[in-house]
């Protein structure tokens, strides 16, 4: 009879996702597909009590690009290890056929893969076996497409409210950094931000005007990349980094032992060992492309954790950065404590610092 109530209680909703699609979803939705495995970052703030139960199958990227974390699940929610895994939409090795085998309510998908999923015809051909297929954004335009998609998972979810409390919370948090700075206009710092510095050889990665460069915009910095990348991702070079002369350098990181074995990357994350991520972090600032400019001189050289550049929880990184920029204005402002209020509140893991680092730090 349980069971019956419960399929009952599901309704034909339209939705519109990140895109502007207007796609038809039985609600709440009882079993889902994660297009990326790193997607639990926010259906874990959904659904604190039982983040997996409807997750019938996920992208292989969490153990790899975040393996802290997926650790820390594992270790609560063990069933996780026989969880049906694909491959990504863009790298053409996602299995349609599995994914219908496996009856989903919904599909959600990154819209980053959005033109792969269309050129493969994805979405038509789910839709002849009635899957719906959604997509969210949490890196492309972040701080534009947060709030929507987590209002829409909240809504696939049957978590309305949830999100809505989530979505208040950050705001509220990043209002802790923007009031100030409205207020106090204090002069911008001159800021490059590498992307998964030392993930590579070469030199370097970074952002344009979105992602963590609209982060450093609105955290009181001017993104050095911002007029040299057209995009939200892209590549400057070594030349342009010394003639630009930052004030300061943020280098996003992780632990990426699986991609790049014994990599020059800097292990920030979850639980993460900060003296060796500062190891590593001092050491990147030895390259050709760091010669002489003022951050390397003064020691404002930071490791920030890369997975804040792809979940609802870059309010954190905001603040944190706005406290490198800014020290005087926002001595009171503990981005830590702010991380650590997310968990208790939203989170099922426990909180573990490890996602931030300095050159100049005293650990």
């Amino acid at each position: 009879m349980a069971a019956l109530m419960t399929a009952a209680a599901a309704e034909p909703k339209t939705v519109t996702d990140v895109t502007g699609r207007k796609v038809e979803i039985d609600v709440p939705v009882k079993h889902v597909i994660l297009g990326e495995g790193r997607q639990i970052y926010f259906l874990a703030a959904l659904d604190r009590e039982a983040p997996f139960s409807h997750v019938v199958g996920w992208r292989d990227d969490l153990a790899k690009a975040d393996p802290e974390t997926y650790a820390a699940y594992l270790a609560k929610y063990p069933e996780i290890a026989k969880l049906p895994v694909f491959g990504g939409m863009k790298d053409g090795t996602f299995d349609i056929e599995q994914a219908v085998a496996l009856k989903p309510d919904v599909i959600v998908m990154n819209i980053d893969s959005k033109t792969a999923t269309e050129e493969a015809g994805y979405i038509e051909k789910l839709a002849k076996v009635g899957i719906p297929l959604v997509y969210v954004d949490f890196r492309d335009k972040a701080m534009e497409n947060t709030e929507p998609s987590m209002r829409l998972l909240g809504t696939l979810m049957g978590r309305e409210q949830v999100a809505e409390d989530f979505i208040r919370f950050r705001a509220e948090q990043i209002r802790r950094v923007t009031d100030v700075l409205d207020k106090a206009k204090p002069t911008k710092p001159l800021v490059f931000v590498e992307r998964a510095g030392g993930y590579s050889e070469d030199c370097c990665m970074s952002f344009g005007a979105e992602n963590f460069g609209r982060m450093v915009e609105i955290a009181g910095g001017e993104n050095m990349a911002k007029s040299l990348i057209p995009g939200t991702f892209g590549t400057v070079n070594p030349e342009q980094i010394i003639a630009a002369n930052p004030d300061q350098v943020i280098v996003t990181g992780g632990n990426w032992q699986a991609y790049v074995p014994g990599g020059a990357w800097v292990g920030v994350g979850y639980g993460a060992d900060l003296k060796e991520a500062q190891r590593k972090l001092k050491a990147l600032t030895e390259r050709p492309a760091f010669t002489g400019i003022k951050a390397v001189k003064s020691g404002e050289v930071h490791g920030i954790w890369h997975q804040f550049y792809n979940n609802p929880y870059q309010f954190v990184a905001v603040q944190q950065i706005a406290k490198w920029l800014h020290p005087d204005l926002f001595a009171d402002l503990d981005p830590t404590a702010t991380f650590k209020e997310l968990h208790e509140r939203f989170l099922p893991l426990p909180y573990k610092p490890g996602y931030f680092v300095s050159v100049k730090d005293q650990l």
